[in-house]
Order: structure tokens, then sequence, then C-alpha cells
């Protein structure tokens, strides 16, 4: 499912001090970073860093940086150094946990959230993460009550509620996901994660019909997202549109055409249709890019 391990990511930008050279460098880099130039933006705490070794703001702001290049070791180490010269800093645990999360290292990542909510209670930031982290761990009312606390704090936060149901989407409580979807796309209509989930809770519930136009919505709202496509073809199949579901699935590929699913589907509907050429052709793909499903069928119908 689309989000289940994906960590919600708040890594904020912080003004910074110390050395006035130093915080020049660091302003700088800051002003790069939110005009997406990262690579200039780490150069600059680089040069900020070596000017002031004590510059806690810049180690945080180069780790945010990092964490936006995939370095995430890189960038633990630099939330590693924040910790390090201030023990009291919530949102350095909070993205010390955010960057072992994302390493694999989930324990350790609620236990470094534990840390960022024991010194700021209402760091809302670090409940929606540790809610993620307590979901990979199969803690997943662990995960729920960490949003509900989430919503308590805002509960204005539309967030909040897909994560949660997404939780309850893994309990099978389909139709409590569908209320927290619903709540969301109250809070921001133009929420397209809520769509593509609310159209998998109805696909859950084999509800297909009213699943294709919350992925129609999701696909408007991003045109490139090849799960939407890829989740709509399957709906569509399952409404016996296989000519749909291939076009959907067609448009998956194109956009990404290493999408193992996209050819795994594909090839059920062209079956559907007799193409059974096609469907082979789609299977040994699917297998060629690791999808291991398609081993059995292609012994079953590729003599």
């Amino acid at each position: 499912m689309k989000a289940i391990f994906i960590f919600t990511v708040f890594l904020l930008l912080y003004s910074c001090s110390y050395n006035r050279n130093s915080e020049d460098y660091c302003a700088s880099g800051n002003s790069k970073a939110k005009l997406g130039d990262v690579k200039g933006a780490i150069a600059d705490y680089d040069t900020a860093i070596q000017l002031d070794p004590k510059n806690i703001e810049a180690y945080f702001n180069r780790g945010n940086a990092k964490n936006y290049t995939r370095n995430y070791k890189g960038a633990l180490a630099d939330f590693e150094k924040a910790v390090e010269l201030n023990p009291d800093y919530s949102g350095a645990y909070d993205n010390r946990g955010f960057m072992k999360a994302n390493l694999g290292d989930y324990k350790g990542a609620v236990a470094d959230y534990d840390k960022a909510i024991s010194l700021d209670s209402k760091n809302i930031n670090a409940y929606f993460n540790r809610g993620s982290a307590k979901a990979n761990l199969s803690d997943v009312n662990g995960a729920i009550a960490d949003y509900n606390k989430a919503i308590e704090l805002d509960p204005g936060s539309p967030k909040a509620y897909n994560l949660r149901g997404i939780s309850k989407v893994i309990l099978e409580d389909y139709k409590g996901a569908m209320a927290d979807y619903n709540k969301a796309l109250d809070i921001d209509s133009n929420y397209s994660d809520a769509y593509f989930n609310r159209g998998l809770a109805k696909g859950y519930l084999g509800n297909y019909r009213e699943a294709v136009p919350d992925f129609d919505k999701t696909i408007k709202l991003d045109s490139n997202d090849v799960k939407a496509y890829n989740n709509r073809g399957i709906a569509k199949a399952f409404l016996d549109d296989y000519i749909g579901a291939i076009a959907d699935y067609n448009k998956a590929i194109e956009i990404d055409s290493n999408y193992a699913k996209g050819y795994f589907n594909r090839s059920s509907s062209k079956k559907g249709l007799g193409d059974i050429n096609g469907a082979c052709l789609d299977l040994n793909k699917a297998l060629e890019l690791g999808d291991s499903a398609a081993s059995e069928l292609i012994k079953k119908y590729c003599k």
C-alpha cells in the first residue's frame, strides 16, 4: 500500500547563530536550500562548520540537506553531532530518529522519537514519525495511539488522519480507514495521498466502481503517479474492463519502464482478452524485473 512504509518527514531549517562569519554561510545555505540548490547549501554549511565547529544549526541544516540527497548516513552523522552539542535539542532527536528509520533501524528510531517527545511533549512531528516507525515494527495499535495524539495536538492536520487510516487498513478496519480519509479530504480537498488510500480501501471492500474515481482524482492531482495508474488498472480489471486496465498499465510503464507490477498486472488483463502470447511476454518482463510471483504463472501458461 502506498505510504505505509513511507515516513512522514518534517525536517525544518532553523535560523543560524554563533560566529558572525559562520552565521553568514549558514544563512546563505538556508537560502540556497529553499531555492532547491541543495548541493550549494551543503557547501555553505560545510564552510559554516569549518569556521565554527560548534555551530549546532549548521550541522542540523546540513543533515536536512543530506537527507534530501538520500545520504542518510551522512545526515545521521550530522544529527548525532547536533545532539552531542545540545543534548536537549528535541528536533535533533526527531530527525536522528528519522534517519535511523530510513536506514531500517526502527527500534533505534522509536527510542529517538521517545526522547524528542520527552523533551517536547508537543512535538507533533515526533508523534507522526514515531507512529510510522511503530507501524514498521508491526505495533499498529501503538502507531494509531501516536496519530491520535497528533490529532489531539492539531485537529486540522490531514496527514494525521491519512496515516491513521493507513494503520486501520492494516487492522482490516476498512470502514474506519474510510472515515479517516474522508476527514483528511474534508480538511484538504487536494490531498492526493488520501484519495489514493481511500481508493485502496474501497477496493479492499470490493467497491471497485467507487474506487476508480478516487484514482482518477489522484491522477488529476499528480499525472505521474505510477501507483495510481496501476491501482486504477486493477480496479478496472475487476470490473472486466480489460482494455481500460491495459491503458492504465501502459501509462504506468510509460512513466516507469522498470515498474514490474505494471507488467505483471497487464499480463492478467491481456490473458483476460485471450492474448496469451502478450501475457507471457509481460510475465517474463516482470520476472526479469524481480517479480518472483510471475515464475509460477509462466510455468502454467507459457509453455
